[in-house]
């Protein structure tokens, strides 16, 4: 790592779709010194969408680290997709980045995915700054989209973080002769102009005095700023009652310590296509954003506590000579060896080394360490990597997204990412039946890389089932699997992934007392189901201690109730439910892993014959955008499909429309909505929660 662990900084691009993310990434990377050419997104040129699929679509799908230098500063920068179909993409980002710069369009405004990647932000509490950009086109309204992050994303999470401006449009106060209004931004931090040339003149920034007729409408903004940010500070706010100011420096560092703290995010403008706004950005990533250090300490457990038993909290600090943790967030193929993206949480790695992973118990060696450059990658010349860095790891074998690695002395798992239930499922089989064993090794490698892709073999059919979040989502895995992997492969229509849970709580037992050729065997257990619509997937606890059963009988009770939890009595896999162990009985010498087996089994049969079934479906979340004499065919659609619209508004010249739709009835909107409104509306659909059917689907 170049430099000191206060002088790194790890950050996230994260916004919705088409707001500009990877744009101003490109951007970043040029201003910086990092790339000499800017890649241009319609083009496919850029460095962080590097993928084929990427570059022919115009979208990001893979999350892609690149590292760049500013101020004396080491900045590692993920670009995130925008899709929601990739939102696993931005969610074990998040969990391992410091910092985010929140991308917004000044036209659209916030929209439905700039909510998900907020709240995303929020679950691990990520300090960021915001960047409102394209203050430049038509339709753009810097002061409606401030206003937009004040109330949807700030005020109505219940949270207490306040905005703050940075740099402003110029037209929001005024014009100066000579000056482009698109090409000019008001910094209220250092009381100047700031002035961005064309390609012509090699994109230079410029400083410019405030001129006399505008320099009351900045002291007043001015005044604003710094009433905000020395809420957060008594020290800088007697200050500014004694002198009646406040310097840049004192204004700049207490803005930093309530942003850190997350009660302060300062925002700029910008339009990042042009390369208006993009140095202050990266001066707000160094002057504001943690360094690892200002980073809470992370909480992980013990692995020596038996299972069902609270475990021990422990926490490591980011320090490079305490003893070695880091988080597994993402895993990319290679032909090769796979790579291994691992946040660095505490102490050293070095190549060479052995290091364990507490979840499987094994030992994984690390042959060698990488800095990641989007799809290249960089020796690290010291061949070790220290708390705080993000690196790329080769070697590993036993590991998945998730997984923490640790000191083989000093174990800890730390907290797992939790990723979202697919909703969509669609039957997948080879052109040919030579190559049935390297579709199961392809779709097991593709598992591996994307916690939110599963595959599964229909008990009935045999038709191999994919499953995934959404249709695109799907469909570049298909395309995957035929460019990476040669694997030619017939797909069937996509299907919605139902669910199940059940309507009220029931206790039940099961017992198998039974001779076998083996000899007596027995086990008799006691549990209590209940739905819970909290959980995602089958939560299993135990009201009795289980330190008190022998060490054998412990997880193979957990595993049995786990394994025995998956499936209901319609066939859908279990989810929103609680499973409680109310009592185990056991007798030395012939209860087995049999026995335990079969009691449990026997209780979840008359669990499920007993308990009345629930079947689940996946609702969605839309947000349509459309021209007003469109409104009406889309409401009257949108109620044929079972919608519920929950809210409208207008957003500049177009409305809005926020609806809840069951995914069943939402294959092939999107032709739908473009000929609804002449190809001039547009729509984002992301899963929202599972809820009861109103319709079981044909096949039932």
């Amino acid at each position: 790592m170049a430099g000191k662990m206060e002088l790194v900084r790890n950050i996230g691009i994260i916004a919705h779709i088409d707001a500009g993310k990877t744009t101003t990434t490109e951007r970043i990377l040029y201003f910086a010194g990092t790339s000499h050419r800017m890649g241009e997104v319609d083009d496919g040129t850029t460095t962080t969408d590097f993928d084929p699929e990427e570059a022919q679509r115009g979208i990001t799908i893979y999350s892609a680290c690149v590292t760049t230098s500013w101020n004396g500063a080491t900045v590692n920068i993920i670009d995130t997709p925008g899709h929601v179909d990739f939102t696993a993409e931005v969610e074990r980002s998040l969990r391992v980045l410091d910092g985010a710069v929140v991308v917004f369009s000044a036209v659209e405004g916030v929209e439905a995915q700039s909510e998900t990647v907020w709240r995303q932000a929020d679950r691990y509490n990520v300090p960021r700054i915001c960047f409102i950009n394209k203050i430049d086109r038509i339709g753009a309204d810097y002061q409606r989209t401030f206003d937009e992050i004040k109330t949807r994303l700030c005020e109505s999470t219940g949270s207490d973080r306040q905005l703050v401006p940075i740099t402003i449009p110029l037209s929001t106060i005024g014009s100066v002769a000579g000056l482009d209004p698109d090409r000019t931004v008001v910094d209220l931090l250092n009381r100047r102009l700031l002035t961005f040339s064309g390609e012509d003149d090699n994109w230079k920034m410029v400083e410019v005095a405030i001129p006399e007729e505008l320099t009351d409408d900045v002291e007043t903004l001015r005044i604003g700023l710094i009433d905000i940010a020395c809420q957060f500070d008594d020290e800088a706010m007697e200050v500014y009652f004694a002198e009646e100011d406040l310097s840049a420096e004192q204004l700049r560092k207490t803005i930093r310590s309530a942003t850190v703290a997350g009660k302060l995010t300062p925002v700029f403008a910008g339009t990042a296509l042009k390369c208006v706004g993009v140095q202050p950005v990266l001066d707000g990533v160094v002057d504001f954003l943690p360094s690892p250090l200002e980073r809470p300490p992370v909480n992980g457990v013990a692995t020596s506590a038996p299972t069902g038993v609270a475990p021990e909290i422990i926490t490591r600090a980011p320090d490079s000579k305490a003893p070695f943790c880091g988080l597994i967030f993402k895993i990319v193929a290679d032909k090769h060896n796979d790579l291994y993206f691992m946040r660095v949480y505490s102490g050293t790695i070095a190549s060479g080394s052995r290091m364990l992973n507490p979840r499987t118990g094994k030992k994984e060696f690390i042959t060698r360490l990488w800095h990641i450059q989007a799809d290249s990658r960089e020796k690290i010349e010291q061949d070790s990597a220290q708390a705080g860095e993000i690196v790329g790891v080769v070697g590993i074998k036993d590991s998945v997204t998730g997984d923490t690695l640790c000191d083989l002395k000093s174990p800890i798992i730390l907290e797992q990412i939790t990723f979202p239930e697919t909703v969509i499922s669609m039957a997948v089989e080879p052109e040919t039946s030579g190559d049935k064993d390297k579709l199961e090794q392809v779709l097991g490698r593709l598992a591996l890389q994307d916690p939110t892709f599963a595959s599964s073999t229909d008990q009935d059919s045999g038709q191999t089932i994919i499953s995934g979040m959404g249709e695109l989502h799907l469909e570049v895995l298909k395309n995957r699997m035929e460019r990476e992997f040669n694997l030619k492969i017939r797909v069937h229509k996509p299907r919605v992934t139902y669910k199940e849970t059940i309507s009220s709580p029931i206790s039940v037992e099961g017992t198998f007392d039974k001779e076998t050729s083996t000899g007596p065997n027995f086990a008799a257990v006691k549990l209590r189901l209940s739905p819970a619509s909290d959980v995602i997937g089958v939560d299993v606890s135990s009201e009795i201690d289980l330190r008190d059963l022998p060490a054998i009988h412990r997880a193979v009770l957990m595993s049995a109730v786990r394994d025995e939890a998956q499936t209901g009595i319609q066939g859908f896999a279990m989810t929103q439910l609680k499973v409680v162990i109310t009592d185990f009985q056991h007798r030395a010498g012939v209860t087995n892993e049999t026995a335990i087996y079969a009691a449990v089994g026997e209780a979840f049969q008359s669990a499920l014959q007993n308990a009345v079934s629930v079947v689940l479906e996946p609702i969605m979340k839309l947000e349509i955008t459309c021209p007003d004499d469109s409104t009406g065919p889309i409401q009257s659609d949108l109620n044929s499909r079972r919608a519920i619209v929950t809210g409208t508004e207008v957003r500049g010249d177009l409305h809005v429309i926020e609806a809840e739709a069951p995914l069943a009835k939402m294959f092939g909107y999107s032709s739908t909505v473009r000929s609804q409104s002449q190809g001039r509306a547009s729509f984002t659909m992301e899963p929202l929660r599972y809820s009861p059917a109103s319709e079981l689907p044909d096949y039932m």
